[in-house]
């Protein structure tokens, strides 16, 4: 399975696979026009043309971006789909010359296996926090913040 940008036809898939688990509280919903919006920012997987995985790299700043909208079918978890996401987060973020990438998450320990690590939420800067207000639990988040840094353009 190779990890691919995005395309319109996808759009609707993404959006179901994402706000199945926004349903269950474990990330932020996202509308078709956000997912739109931000197209050029995901990636997919596909299983026999049919999107089973996706993830977004938001650019917050010229050293810093978000890995967001992290989703992988129930059924194909388990089988490093995941893993493949993130490094090509990572590796876009890379080549574009940013030095930091961050994540909000409930699954900390699956990041830390990657090379994030935990900080404070406190030390992010206030430009991450954009889309906090329409979390249904802002201002109590419950997240976990973590931090990798890419070293020399590199993962």
């Amino acid at each position: 399975m190779n990890i691919e940008k995005a395309k319109i036809s996808d759009v609707q898939r993404i959006h179901e696979l994402v706000n199945r688990f926004a349903d269950n509280g474990e990330m932020l919903p996202r509308a078709l026009s956000e997912i739109y919006e931000n197209l050029r920012g995901l990636f997919v997987i596909r299983d026999n043309n049919q999107v089973i995985g996706c993830v977004a790299l938001n650019i917050k700043w010229a050293d810093l971006a978000e890995i967001t909208s992290l989703a992988v079918s129930e059924d194909e978890q388990d089988k490093g789909l995941g893993s493949l996401l993130i490094e090509a987060c990572l590796n876009e973020a890379a080549e574009l010359g940013i030095s930091t990438v961050f994540c909000l998450t409930y699954k900390p320990a699956f990041f830390e296996k990657h090379g994030f690590y935990r900080v404070d939420k406190m030390e992010l800067p206030r430009k991450v926090w954009s889309e906090c207000y329409r979390c249904p639990k802002f201002p109590d988040c419950d997240e976990v913040a973590l931090v990798y840094q890419l070293k020399s353009g590199v993962t």
